[in-house]
């Protein structure tokens, strides 16, 4: 039978610990830790020579180990009459000054400032169950008045959310200096080691005046250098971290498991700003794996985190199968971060990757780090900004796996997804006209970096970097290759989403007769795509801020509109609607419906899809179904992405399938049409039109 309690009610009841300690005799109960795991933090707030409160002693040890070091002035309480009269009778020959009475921790009758400190080991987690914060709250209290000025307050404790936030926001409250120390688990001792969560100790200190601003620090393990935090939510948010690190060691150390792939963030003691980011990928038990090949650390270039192989599950099981280990953990580096060379990275990982190593590995086993070619990569952030509708941003150039620069933006509330990117170029020089124009821009984005890198670098405003963009493009064939002949005949396109601005730029110009009007809703972005990444707008390219479906319901009740083309490249601002492309409001089917009638005749709707959710995909298959006769699909090989290239006239057979002649014809023209179209930078040729509309599928 669990001797535990049942209920977080019972902590609180003095008839259920008589019964606790009737059953559980005269062996000790060592909540959270023994003498030897507590000793190291509880000597550094409590002297020899201090008076002592030890609040809910129960049968613990440690006021006994304690007492033999030298602690000669402890008073032990508890509520229970049973554990005191044990307790008594078991000391009473070899220390006969330790004290021990039966009191009520919230009324101890105790003179006021008559102790140096007060020691609780697991009493404020018995006392704080989310029903009895009163009566914790009363112990506080009680706590802190007969504490004198200069007392400490010692609290070894889980640090469950309710009861560490209580006794927080009391004692900061109160101008007292909060500090807590994370302490690592041992797990020798059976009953410390029943608790997954790890243990805290909790030292508040009274002040005779309450500082000028909160003292509220955190400390890991020991010895730790104390970091100082602004407000009550760090230090808690802290204390969660170290949980959950806690949590997913425990889980690590049990076995294996290939469907989860767990992560964790290290972050700098000193300045709590995040460093690495650590993934843990198994190999399935079926896999043939050397016997001798049981754990390496991956580190991933600089740069490339957003990279297929490395920032999606499927990749990183993929560079797990390939590199033959049972645990293969993969190493993220953090922007704004400096690395000086993969041996210090190695240097300043080992400590903390070997805690994360699988069960069964042989001590001593020398554990490989992997990378490519030995180069940490390179990243350089040139431009920090920040937008009211996304926070904060990066545009930074890192070097891609064929040897290129690329530009690329960053929305910092999500770093490890690429907003929009750029093949950098070298030119003969950058004009001085658009040094200063780039100058004043960043000013105004809030940076202070150059906008191109290096001397004579610029953005290849002919290289497509994303291959929905590609098909994109290649969607336009489906206007026949009479609309796409040459410049005297008109391609309308209205572009909703701008980010970089690459994909309406290259529209503009290699696309003959092309004229292009972008609505954002974001200012910044237009900064941003102006600024870092060559977007220039004139006649046949035009921007226009405001909501994309303010904007497309009043064209269409205005009435004399009608495009070409229409293409929705749009994010979503909420991670977890199961779809991040384009936001739902857009596949409403009245919006698809005002978006069909804005098209000509011969006109597409290309929309990027990006939905992880099959039924919430059906869904919005059915409703553009619904509005458009034709929906081809071109799904993107290794990602989430496919395209849906919409057309208004008649039913299936009326268009062109992927593999017809006339549609084969069309993609002819068009792949002519755009080389000669560009006059800033050759048209990519890697890009293959034909190809792409291949694997074009009727939806």
């Amino acid at each position: 039978m669990s001797l535990l309690p049942r209920t977080a009610e019972e902590f609180s009841s003095a008839d259920y610990w008589d019964r606790f300690f009737r059953k559980r005799g005269e062996k000790s109960f060592e909540w959270y830790g023994d003498y030897n795991s507590l000793c190291g933090v509880l000597h550094k707030y409590i002297k020899p020579r201090d008076k002592v409160l030890v609040v809910g002693c129960g049968n613990s040890e440690l006021s006994q180990q304690l007492y033999d070091v030298g602690y000669h002035h402890l008073t032990n309480i508890d509520i229970s009459e049973t554990v005191v009269s044990q307790m008594r009778q078991r000391n009473a020959q070899c220390r006969p000054d330790l004290i021990f009475q039966q009191v009520d921790a919230t009324q101890t009758g105790y003179e006021s400032g008559s102790f140096q400190a007060a020691l609780d080991k697991g009493t404020l987690d018995a006392m704080a169950s989310e029903e009895e914060g009163a009566l914790a709250g009363r112990m506080l209290v009680e706590v802190g008045r007969v504490l004198a000025v200069g007392g400490r307050y010692v609290c070894v404790t889980l640090a469950q959310e309710h009861v560490i936030r209580l006794a927080v926001q009391h004692f900061a409250g109160a101008g007292w200096a909060v500090r807590i120390h994370g302490l690592s688990q041992s797990g020798e001792d059976s009953d410390s080691s029943s608790f997954a969560l790890p243990v805290f100790i909790l030292v508040c200190t009274k002040f005779r005046q309450p500082p000028p601003f909160a003292v509220l620090e955190v400390c890991q393990g020991e010895d730790g250098a104390p970091c100082r935090l602004a407000t009550v939510e760090e230090l808690l948010a802290r204390v969660k971290e170290q949980q959950a690190y806690a949590l997913m060691l425990q889980k690590l150390r049990g076995g294996t498991d290939t469907g989860s792939t767990p992560s964790l963030t290290l972050c700098h003691a000193s300045t709590g700003h995040a460093r690495y980011t650590l993934t843990v990928q198994d190999s399935p038990p079926s896999a043939k794996v050397p016997r001798a090949n049981h754990f390496a650390i991956f580190i991933v270039p600089q740069g490339r985190e957003s990279d297929w192989l490395y920032g999606s599950a499927e990749g990183r099981a993929q560079l797990a199968s390939s590199a033959k280990f049972r645990r293969l953990i993969v190493v993220a580096m953090h922007r704004d971060q400096e690395y000086e060379d993969m041996q210090a990275v190695q240097s300043e990982l080992s400590p903390m990757v070997m805690e994360l190593a699988p069960p069964g590995m042989p001590p001593n086993q020398q554990v490989p780090f992997l990378s490519v070619g030995g180069d940490l990569g390179w990243r350089e952030v040139v431009a920090r900004g920040v937008s009211g509708l996304t926070g904060e941003y990066s545009v930074e150039d890192v070097r891609g796996e064929d040897g290129h620069l690329y530009r690329r933006l960053v929305f910092m509330n999500n770093a490890h997804l690429v907003q929009s990117e750029s093949r950098l170029q070298t030119s003969t020089a950058a004009s001085s006209s658009h040094k200063k124009r780039s100058k004043k821009k960043s000013k105004r984005s809030g940076s202070d970096a150059p906008a191109c890198v290096g001397t004579g670098q610029s953005v290849n405003r002919g290289f497509l970097c994303c291959t929905h963009h590609e098909v994109m493009v290649s969607g336009l064939a489906l206007l026949g290759p009479e609309a796409i002949s040459g410049k005297d005949v008109l391609v309308s396109v209205l572009v909703v989403g701008l980010g970089g601005g690459g994909l309406p730029q290259f529209v503009r110009d290699f696309v003959p007769g092309a004229r292009v009007e972008v609505v954002e809703l974001d200012p910044a972005m237009l900064d941003v795509a102006t600024t870092w990444f060559g977007l220039q707008t004139d006649d046949r390219l035009k921007v226009v801020l405001g909501d994309g479906l303010e904007y497309i319901n009043r064209l269409q009740s205005e009435g004399g509109h009608s495009y070409d083309v229409i293409m929705f490249d749009v994010d979503s601002k909420d991670p977890t609607l199961g779809m991040s492309c384009p936001p739902p409001a857009f596949v409403e089917r009245s919006l698809l419906e005002k978006v069909c009638k804005l098209l000509t005749p011969r006109g597409v709707f290309m929309l990027n899809l990006v939905c992880r959710d099959s039924v919430l995909r059906r869904s919005v298959l059915e409703r553009i179904q619904a509005v458009f006769a034709t929906v081809y699909s071109r799904p993107i090989e290794g990602e989430v992405n496919e395209v849906l290239l919409c057309s208004r006239g008649g039913r299936e057979g009326d268009k062109p399938c992927a593999a017809s002649k006339e549609l084969q014809q069309a993609a002819k023209s068009l792949q002519v049409a755009l080389q000669k179209g560009g006059h800033s930078a050759p048209f990519n040729p890697q890009v293959d039109i034909g190809a792409m509309l291949k694997d074009l599928r009727i939806a």
